[in-house]
């Protein structure tokens, strides 16, 4: 999602906008999200860690589905509005023309990319899952950071039996374990090292935020 559908990756917008929306007060931790985040640098927290510190910082322990709920719908009709990419737009709208299963699948958080989905019309979301406590969020994730082999792993949970075909696109190398087991795969506004491995393979490159696309190779 992040940097392929949306120009602009959505963690830190999210909590900047459900802080801003739903508890202003939690503004004034902002500075205790450098230890987290000085915790990831060092290498003592990895990306579940850092999701699971930042979001206890700046939505709390325990947040009431009503508001998760709304924050998410009013996230979903700012920020992802302003970033979504135009080229992103038209290969959703083409595939589901052409009888396609979307499925987004992202490191991202369940409870606020959902909003997104049902934005851009996908039909199923795999990503990060947060525990529920009764309709209190809590910042506790369930299982694996839906990254790297987490997703793939995440998607094969889902599926009954694998598809006829499966055409997968990313912005980065870090989704090679989805890209090696798609069928078809794609490179979209892609940061360099995936850019160079697409050259190699003869991946599809595209820029959908110019709504460009060439055969790579």
């Amino acid at each position: 999602m992040d940097k392929t559908v949306i120009a602009k990756a959505s963690w830190t917008h999210w909590l900047l906008h459900y802080a801003r929306t739903e508890a202003p007060a939690r503004l004034l931790l902002l500075p205790l999200l450098a230890l987290p985040l000085l915790g990831y640098a060092l290498g003592t927290h990895d990306r579940k860690a850092l999701k699971q510190a930042t979001q206890r910082i700046l939505m709390g322990r325990r947040v009431p589905r009503a508001k998760v709920e709304r924050a998410a719908d009013s996230f979903a009709a700012t920020f992802g509005a302003k970033q979504e990419l135009p080229g992103a737009l038209a290969a959703i709208a083409a595939d589901r023309e052409a009888g396609c299963e979307l499925w987004l699948a992202t490191a991202s958080c369940r409870y606020f990319v959902e909003a997104l989905a049902r934005r851009w019309g996908f039909d199923k979301v795999i990503a990060t899952e947060n525990l529920w406590n009764g309709d209190a969020l809590t910042p506790e994730i369930r299982g694996e950071n839906c990254y790297e082999m987490g997703k793939l792993r995440k998607i094969l949970a889902e599926l009954q039996a694998r598809p006829e075909a499966v055409r997968f696109t990313s912005d980065h190398i870090s989704d090679l374990p989805v890209f090696d087991w798609a069928d078809v795969a794609v490179a979209a506004n892609p940061h360099e090292p995936l850019r160079q491995l697409a050259e190699v393979r003869g991946w599809a490159v595209c820029d959908w935020a110019k709504g460009a696309r060439r055969a790579a190779g």
